[in-house]
């Protein structure tokens, strides 16, 4: 950019903006279950409700609007991680000009076919979007296309800048804050512009994720600093470097950065859908998981704050990830390696000392003669807690490590406890229904004989109205007749998986 524009010119762009020929001035909704959770008044701006599911619409049409017919007639062409794509694509489309995207290999095939659906042409190249971008420019030149940025042009900036302009016009009482997901800038620069010209009382606040934190690390810096790489949960914000136009803005407008990491962001989709039943991809609901880290640090209580769920982009293969990590994310899960002697008795003394709390997973293989570890995870109200249970196992004589912060934990060793055991003799192999209920476990352990040991436990909570537990237990062939009494009194649905072939290749003994 040659001149440097003011907050003025600004707002005459934002207010002298082409873009409801394709976008949609979206609804701006209350979030009762998080309002009433955080004790102030939330509302979302839905942006995930576009015809791409992105506010990105908004800035391409915009731009490409106020190409010249000549420019439009030679093409376009964008390099973005899918979102700016596809409203580049649907722009193209309603202006009748051609469009070529570059992506990042990484991004969701979800993204990808929903703009080669809009008859762009795709480029798949580099793992972020600031590869892709120096491919874009090499084939700007080479094909003579018309270069169309996703976030630092001015008219790309004042497009996105709509969203406040709705914003107050939907809600003439005050706001305390508006929170805004930033990957390289454009959306939290044309908002916070707008905002701050005519309410400069409202704070604006960023979002990002840690590891895509290149716009809170170039504020701290006083420069622009370029990232090495990025964290791609959160693909819609995977920028290493941002604009020179949005930083300057970001930096003049925008009052503070919120750093989120990918669990907050899983929560927060989770708690977006809990009001709305719409699920948003990671970056769509950056802005809600940093409004939640703001109140919790700021105590705030009673005030009126906005959350711009800026996408839903998602791919349906990714919802196994959020569900498993939402837990964590919204503080209602700690995570535990607890050791407990290999004798009978200390699996129920153990069990007794969870109590009532209900168990999310539990995980567990004999591998030792004189020690059992137990990967367990346990239902929590806040995070806190997770140190008052560990140090409650520490009590009762169980040495415990608390997993609830541990990538490699949480990621892949949760799910390879287990393997062949010389230790499992006369071991027979169930499958469980057990009932969603406290205390279905400790039935369980109650009325079996204390003679017949637990050599392999598996569970893990999926939401049901039952759990699925995977038992392996010691039992000598001449007590199999009082096995079977054992199960008929119990009467848990199960399914006996001693000869399955799966089980005889991977933990048989």
């Amino acid at each position: 950019m040659n001149e440097t524009l003011s907050t003025n010119d600004y707002l005459r762009r934002i207010l002298t903006a082409d873009v409801y020929d394709v976008a949609s001035e979206t609804p701006l909704d209350a979030a009762p279950a998080l309002s009433e959770r955080t004790g102030n008044t939330v509302l979302i701006k839905r942006e995930d409700l576009q015809p791409v599911f992105s506010f990105k619409i908004r800035g391409a049409y915009n731009k490409m609007a106020k190409l010249s017919p000549a420019q439009r007639a030679r093409g376009v062409i964008a390099s973005s991680a899918g979102n700016h794509a596809q409203g580049v694509a649907l722009a193209a489309a309603e202006l009748e000009c051609q469009a070529v995207i570059v992506m990042p290999v990484t991004t969701p095939d979800v993204k990808v076919d929903a703009v080669r659906a809009r008859g762009a042409e795709v480029v798949l190249h580099g793992d972020s979007y600031s590869d892709a971008e120096a491919e874009a420019r090499r084939l700007t030149d080479e094909r003579g296309l018309e270069f169309v940025h996703p976030f630092d042009d001015p008219d790309v900036i004042a497009g996105q800048g709509t969203i406040a302009m709705e914003i107050l016009r939907q809600h003439t009482g005050p706001i305390d804050a508006v929170f805004v997901a930033i990957g390289g800038g454009g959306l939290i620069s044309g908002i916070a512009a707008y905002l701050k010209a005519l309410k400069p009382d409202i704070r604006v606040v960023g979002v990002q994720t840690e590891d895509s934190d290149g716009m809170a690390r170039s504020v701290e810096a006083g420069e622009i600093v370029e990232l090495a790489d990025v964290g791609l949960f959160s693909d819609g914000t995977a920028v290493r470097r941002v604009g020179d136009e949005t930083f300057r803005l970001v930096q003049q407008h925008v009052d503070e950065i919120i750093r989120v990491d990918t669990d907050a962001a899983c929560a927060a989709i989770k708690d977006v859908f809990a009001d709305t039943r719409a699920i948003l991809e990671p970056a769509g609901a950056l802005a809600i998981a940093g409004l939640k880290q703001y109140v919790e640090r700021e105590a705030a209580v009673g005030q009126t704050f906005v959350a711009v769920a800026c996408g839903a982009n998602m791919n349906f293969d990714r919802l196994r990830f959020v569900s498993e990590r939402a837990e964590i994310g919204e503080q209602r899960e700690a995570v535990f390696a607890v050791t407990i002697p290999e004798e009978r008795g200390s699996f129920r003394r153990f069990c007794a000392e969870v109590g009532e709390r209900s168990v999310t997973e539990f995980n567990y293989r004999i591998s030792d003669s004189s020690e059992a570890h137990l990967f367990v995870g346990i239902e929590t109200r806040r995070r806190s807690e997770a140190a008052e249970i560990a140090a409650g196992f520490e009590r009762a004589g169980f040495t415990t490590l608390d997993l609830t912060d541990d990538e490699l934990a949480k990621v892949h060793l949760r799910h390879l406890v287990g393997g062949k055991s010389q230790h499992a003799n006369d071991e027979v192999l169930y499958r469980f229904e057990f009932p969603e209920r406290p205390g279905a476990l400790m039935r369980f352990l109650t009325a079996m004989r204390p003679d017949w040991n637990i050599s392999l436990f598996h569970y893990r909570n999926h939401g049901a109205d039952y759990g699925r537990v995977l038992v392996g237990m010691q039992v000598p062939d001449d007590d199999q007749p009082a096995f079977a009494a054992f199960l008929e009194d119990l009467g848990y649905r199960c399914w006996n998986e001693t000869e399955n072939p799966v089980y005889r290749l991977f933990l048989g003994s």
